[in-house]
């Protein structure tokens, strides 16, 4: 590996795109030019985020730059994790196996349904009155 790494990905989830690049570094991860604890209120959405590198057994060996968009933050922690995931195969691809068995390598297709006419949301009914 050389001294100057610079690695660029995406991650998608629901309707969140996030961009991450990823360098070397200390462990530190900005999202949006904010700290990731400041950025996500929840403990659970932080250590979603960071997963990947536990799994890899990498925390504290890379830098995060993220830019994230759309969604909200459940989302953004998914899209995230996919392009954290994505960019430590890229690194080696050593990761990828574990990665794969750890299911963080497989993009969550799952979106949501939209609102059909006569209905109140996509499946939900009005209420029924017999009389």
């Amino acid at each position: 590996m050389h001294s100057e790494l610079k690695i660029n990905t995406l991650g998608r989830r629901k309707t969140s795109i996030a961009r991450i690049i990823l360098t070397f570094g200390n462990g530190n991860i900005t999202v949006n030019q904010k700290p990731l604890d400041s950025y996500f209120k929840y403990q659970t959405l932080t250590t979603k985020v960071k997963k990947p590198f536990l799994v890899t057994e990498s925390v504290d060996k890379y830098d995060i730059f993220a830019r994230v968009e759309g969604g909200g933050p459940t989302g953004q922690a998914g899209a995230l994790q996919l392009g954290i995931a994505r960019a430590l195969v890229k690194v080696n691809d050593e990761n990828k196996t574990v990665l794969r068995k750890n299911e963080l390598l497989t993009r969550d297709s799952r979106m949501v349904e939209r609102k059909k006419y006569g209905r109140k949301k996509a499946r939900k009914r009005f209420q029924f009155s017999k009389r």
